[in-house]
């Protein structure tokens, strides 16, 4: 079990308010919903795998709060983790994904020939077709294109909750539906307690490679147990599709490539995603998914699509200009350092992506970090010559 007190049934022998945890200094989605009466009402509930609401909770106690970032505070511990305590989640899910209803339904779509194709008129032609939908932002300023997501596999319990054998299992299951795979997705898993020195040095040259969990939001969350125990890195030939086993959720799976053909960065996430769970279902399970929280994945900041679309761009004006925050805020983006969370800008070159995950499709998605991307890059254009950009800041998305 992952930790020392939230599966202690003696707990039960005090009152809800005395075991109740002091978050008179905390700063997270669970400490804004989580009431002493809300409390005394779940704290003896568990899920079928058996986990608490002690457990979902324990994180978010343990870190009162982020400096940048509201954080959110729980995970879940398997898939009936959303409904056994949705009485929290509910509210945490509506606070953190701009008042998501339990009603709510999510939209999934992973066909990238939905992405827009955009038409440029010009005096010579009636209509020049200039882009598929994302296959033309500038690569003078766009200097790699990446979406990532994470995959629960069904019957199992999440990262929090795993049991050694549980995340063998899943490892197994992995193993064999990622070397099965062929054609442009044909590639290698590298298990990390089994690692070569020369393969560990290779993964850490391609940026590829995962280390054993240091962010206390995870660590108090159970994630690094047993580590490196069934955790590793599977990636194709290719060097441009990438799954990690048994991290933060069972599956997190990367599609990258130099520069800014965004469209073909989506056509392999969304193929290779496809491929992954057609094995699995042969294997009588598939991804854990419903029609109202999409992906269920372990932190329920990514729910639904669990995408995160980014392109590393420069900006060194865009990014000094006093509507910076405005405009990333009217086009639904959010900017990071290079180097993830946390990180400052290094020579104006930003990480943006977009900043939903629930209640919109894989494609919506991408879509918004296509289109606002190469506004964005207009602007920096204009801003080079020192042009004015007033006009065109975009209204909000």
């Amino acid at each position: 079990m992952p930790f020392g007190n939230t599966h202690n049934n003696f707990k039960l022998n005090f009152k809800a308010e005395e075991e109740f945890p002091d978050l008179s200094k905390h700063n997270n989605h669970m400490a804004k919903i989580l009431t002493k009466d809300l409390y005394a009402k779940m704290r003896d509930k568990q899920t079928p795998s058996g986990f608490t609401l002690d457990d979902c909770i324990q994180t978010g106690i343990d870190n009162p709060g982020h400096p940048f970032i509201m954080t959110v505070g729980c995970v879940a511990g398997d898939e009936e983790s959303y409904d056994v305590f949705k009485d929290l989640f509910d509210p945490i899910i509506s606070d953190r994904h701009g008042g998501y209803k339990p009603t709510d339904k999510h939209k999934t779509d992973l066909n990238f020939e939905n992405l827009k194709v955009r038409y440029h008129r010009s005096p010579r032609r009636s209509a020049s077709k200039i882009s598929r939908g994302g296959d033309d932002l500038d690569p003078n300023y766009v200097l790699s294109s990446r979406v990532r997501t994470g995959r629960s596999i069904k019957g199992y319990t999440l990262p929090p909750h795993t049991s050694r054998g549980e995340r063998r299992a899943i490892e197994k299951l992995s193993i064999e539906a990622l070397t099965s795979l062929d054609g442009e997705f044909k590639g290698k898993y590298f298990p990390l307690k089994s690692m070569t020195d020369a393969e560990q040095d290779q993964l850490i040259n391609d940026h590829f490679l995962f280390d054993k969990p240091v962010s206390p939001l995870l660590t108090c969350a159970g994630m690094a147990r047993d580590w490196p125990d069934a955790r590793g890195i599977w990636h194709n030939d290719q060097k441009s599709f990438l799954v990690w086993v048994n991290e933060e959720d069972h599956l997190r799976v990367i599609a990258m490539e130099k520069g800014g053909n965004m469209r073909e960065v989506f056509r392999r996430f969304c193929v290779g995603l496809q491929k992954i769970e057609e094995i699995f279902k042969k294997h009588n399970t598939s991804f854990m998914w419903n029609e109202h929280i999409g992906y269920v994945l372990t932190c329920p900041s990514n729910l639904g699509t669990g995408l995160r679309g980014g392109v590393h761009v420069k900006l060194p004006k865009l990014s000094t200009h006093a509507k910076f925050e405005e405009i990333l805020t009217r086009l639904r983006l959010q900017k990071r350092g290079t180097g993830g969370v946390d990180t400052a800008s290094v020579g104006g070159v930003f990480d943006i992506s977009n900043a939903d995950r629930l209640g919109s499709s894989e494609v919506d998605q991408v879509q918004l970090v296509v289109d606002g991307v190469k506004l964005m890059v207009e602007m920096e254009k204009k801003l080079e010559k020192g042009e004015a950009i007033d006009s065109m800041i975009p209204s909000q998305k």
